[in-house]
């Protein structure tokens, strides 16, 4: 008994000097307001994959869930790169990572290091892609490189051109 309880109270002991292992994602994604005439929202995916372009995780599907019949899944696969990748696998709508469309602006996303639906990301390097597809427009893919995990806050940016706008990456160790 005298063993267990010293074990027990050695282990409480050091695990306060233990140093955290979790980390957070913070993704900002902007959505241009058009000037066309006939407008509508995009649909938006954010996954990360591998330095290969192998997909890790899909973080985030934005698209209309409202349309009755389920309509508006028929349109996802206008995400191509997306849709190859993982979105043929997936059931929608998906608890945790599919949502409405969102309106012309910045959307901010957060992520933790061994939750859904980032998971246990293993060290290594990564991309995180953002695709967008939308109705009577274009489609445009962003993609944002970042190290895993982080050792510092780090942030890392891209920009598209038509579909989107600005895609950043902040890493919190």
């Amino acid at each position: 008994m005298r063993r267990l309880l010293t074990v027990t109270v050695t282990g409480l002991a050091a695990a306060p000097l233990a140093p955290a292992m979790a980390a957070d994602m913070n993704v900002k994604v902007e959505i241009p307001r058009l000037n066309v005439a006939e407008y509508h929202r995009p649909y938006v995916s954010v996954w990360v994959e591998r330095a290969d372009q192998s997909p890790v995780s899909t973080l985030a599907v934005w698209y209309d869930g409202k349309l009755k019949d389920g309509e508006g899944t028929k349109w996802l696969k206008d995400m191509r790169q997306w849709w190859r990748k993982a979105g043929r696998d997936m059931q929608m709508p998906a608890d945790g990572i599919s949502g409405a469309t969102r309106a012309p602006g910045e959307h901010v996303v957060s992520f933790a290091d061994g939750k859904v639906p980032l998971g246990k990301l293993p060290a290594g390097d990564y991309q995180l892609v953002v695709e967008a597809a939308r109705e009577v427009g274009g489609r445009e893919i962003v993609r944002v490189p970042f190290a895993w995990p982080p050792k510092a806050i780090q942030t890392a940016r891209a920009r598209g051109d038509n579909e989107l706008g600005g895609v950043a990456v902040e890493l919190k160790p």
